[in-house]
């Protein structure tokens, strides 16, 4: 399929697709560090944020320990920070807590649809480009998120992975979204922001798999993963 030419139907992802989520996330892990480190003591808030961040990728990296946890987002952040904690020879669950929560208190503030991103859904749907939503995480947090920002009605259907029961990467997802877009898979674009989720996966079931490079990092020097197309921003879907 020519990038410029629009397809029978759109896949998109939510989390650091549509809306800002993740990648906003280090800044506000420094300032959870900045605004506890002065209830440790003797730990300076640059050493807790660098022990929190080895600790959140080490946790983060395993699959199934991934798919587990990502039910329950607060939860998991207690969990890495009491990890992170325990680095530092300080067993306590209630300042992990505190800790956890300031992170996600931050991090709420940077939470809301990107530059353009309500725009460029809008105008796929006056195209009547049929588009289906497909997002990982538990139903509550992404229900919530789908409805503060009124995104429901651009899509033909909401598939989560908390309601499914599975999600992104196992295939059944996408099949199921394919049937609810009615769209062939080489006619149909997925869009999101996981390599291994949104790119590999999808490219397997044929489907055009468009990368969301928010940032506008670039692919990673180790990837052998290649998407069909990059973007920075979601209004790059769109006919010039």
């Amino acid at each position: 399929m020519p990038n410029n030419a629009l397809p029978d139907g759109i896949l998109l992802d939510l989390d650091d697709t549509i809306i800002s989520y993740s990648v906003y996330s280090e800044p506000c892990w420094e300032k959870a560090c900045e605004l506890s480190a002065d209830l440790l003591d003797g730990v300076a808030a640059g050493h807790l944020y660098d022990t929190v961040r080895t600790t959140r990728i080490w946790f983060w990296s395993d699959p199934e320990r991934h798919r587990i946890n990502r039910q329950n987002m607060r939860l998991s952040q207690q969990r890495v920070v009491s990890l992170a904690l325990q680095k530092l020879g300080v067993n306590d669950w209630d300042l992990a807590t505190h800790i956890a929560d300031r992170f996600i208190e931050e991090r709420q503030k940077t939470i809301g649809p990107f530059p353009g991103a309500i725009e460029t859904l809008t105008e796929l749907r006056n195209l009547q480009i049929p588009m289906v939503l497909v997002t990982n995480g538990a139903s509550g947090p992404q229900r919530e998120k789908i409805n503060k920002f009124g995104l429901e009605g651009y899509f033909a259907a909401i598939f989560i992975e908390g309601e499914c029961g599975y999600g992104k990467p196992d295939e059944r997802i996408y099949h199921n979204a394919l049937d609810a877009l009615k769209s062939p898979p080489d006619r149909t674009w997925m869009v999101g922001d996981n390599l291994e989720w949104e790119i590999r996966v999808p490219q397997k079931l044929g489907i055009f798999s468009i990368w969301h490079d928010a940032q506008s990092e670039g692919l990673p020097e180790d990837s052998d993963i290649v998407p069909d197309r990059i973007i920075t921003s979601l209004p790059e879907l769109l006919p010039a």
